[in-house]
């Protein structure tokens, strides 16, 4: 491993750490300051809230009666784990991509951690416009998102770099 690679390998790791406290910081902040679906609103188009979400993206699941926060947790892990090792361990991956897989990573984490501290995901931003909300979400699905938009305009950007945690030198 070059010098270079083991600065891009902490930088990643870094990022999924500050990525994980900061959505953690955010969420007790909220769930201290708020009551649960209480709602502030910040802008014209922005309220701050505290909502639960015992689902995954766009409340999917968020009905499914309880299995769906084992699931979910346990997916979150394979995720972590998978990009983990992508990160720590495969030296063809590009910095762009590393960070990308921190980015997942570190919100995943964040999101894996209130599964299983509360059951259910803390959401506080709430965006709306001509009294349509988006759904809620928080920093943690912002940094998942994107991870996945640099993952997508890296392969779109050069498409012939090996860039997938299963390429080899």
């Amino acid at each position: 491993m070059t010098p270079s690679n083991q600065v891009v390998r902490r930088l990643a790791v870094a990022v999924a750490i500050i990525v994980f406290a900061l959505d953690i910081a955010t969420k007790e902040a909220i769930f201290h300051a708020f009551a649960l679906r209480e709602s502030v609103p910040i802008t014209s188009f922005f309220n701050l809230g505290h909502w639960l979400n015992p689902g995954a993206a766009f409340s999917f699941l968020s009905d499914a009666g309880g299995w769906q926060r084992y699931f979910f947790s346990a997916l979150a892990v394979a995720v972590i784990t998978w990009l983990g090792t992508g990160i720590l361990f495969n030296d063809s991956l590009t910095k762009t991509l590393r960070i990308a897989f921190a980015l997942i990573a570190g919100g995943a984490a964040g999101n894996l951690y209130d599964r299983i501290v509360r059951g259910a995901v803390i959401d506080w931003i709430d965006l709306h416009w001509a009294g349509w909300h988006w759904p809620a979400f928080n920093l943690a699905d912002c940094a998942i998102v994107a991870g996945a938009i640099t993952l997508v305009a890296a392969q779109v950007i050069n498409p012939s770099q090996p860039n997938d945690a299963t390429a080899r030198h």
